[in-house]
């Protein structure tokens, strides 16, 4: 945490809770530091956990600068199925059979989701589409036709593989879409995947390390 913490201008690295959403937490610290001026730096999916940067008062004004940064994530993807928002909020396919995968060729994919790719957002994403978000108008079975944006991962590291699940860490640039990742590897490897879990661990120099719980944060 940032900044004196009694100044209505703080910058507070917050662990999200799993199931919360980014606006979750932005509504209990509201309620908490009773101030309506405060914003986070970059959405995180309610299945996943991890850093969120808040920013309240005039640092709101900083909170661009710090949704540019790089992010770093880890997480766990489950090869040889797959759901409609590419993680777990939708219902499992059938298994498939991954007995052939590898953990090499699993590396081998994940060399190939490095650099500057030209990458597909999931249809459930907060992305906004005719002033509504893409996942009301994927709830609703509707078909979209998202368009690719131009992403960076400068790390995709395969730590683990225990079949069917893979154990990676990420680092990549402001708007990557981790689950757009595994269901690219899945896709390249030609079972499927979702992702299972994610943590972010830093954004920038902000390290989750440094963070504290929403119910840690006083007026």
């Amino acid at each position: 945490m940032e900044n004196n913490p009694n100044s209505k201008d703080r910058i507070l690295l917050i662990n999200k809770p799993l199931r919360w959403t980014s606006f979750d937490v932005v509504n209990k610290l509201r309620y908490i530091l009773k101030m309506k001026k405060i914003g986070h730096a970059g959405t995180l999916d309610p299945l996943a956990t991890g850093l969120l940067i808040i920013c309240t008062g005039k640092m709101t004004k900083r909170i661009e600068e710090f949704m540019g940064l790089e992010k770093e994530y880890t997480g766990k993807l489950i090869l040889g199925q797959s759901t409609p928002s590419h993680d777990l909020e939708t219902e499992v396919s059938e298994p498939t059979d991954i007995s052939h995968i590898t953990l090499e060729s699993i590396t081998g994919v994940a060399n190939t989701l490095t650099g500057k790719l030209s990458q597909v957002p999931p249809v459930h994403s907060a992305i906004k589409i005719g002033g509504k978000r893409a996942y009301a108008f994927a709830r609703k079975g509707k078909e979209l036709e998202m368009k690719p944006r131009e992403v960076e991962v400068m790390e995709f590291e395969i730590v683990d593989y225990t079949q069917p699940e893979v154990t990676f860490r990420i680092v990549c640039s402001k708007g990557t879409y981790i689950r757009s990742l595994v269901r690219d590897m899945g896709a390249a490897l030609g079972v499927g995947a979702y992702l299972s879990q994610l943590c972010r661990t830093r954004i920038g120099s902000y390290k989750l390390s440094d963070s504290i719980g929403v119910e840690e944060v006083t007026p």
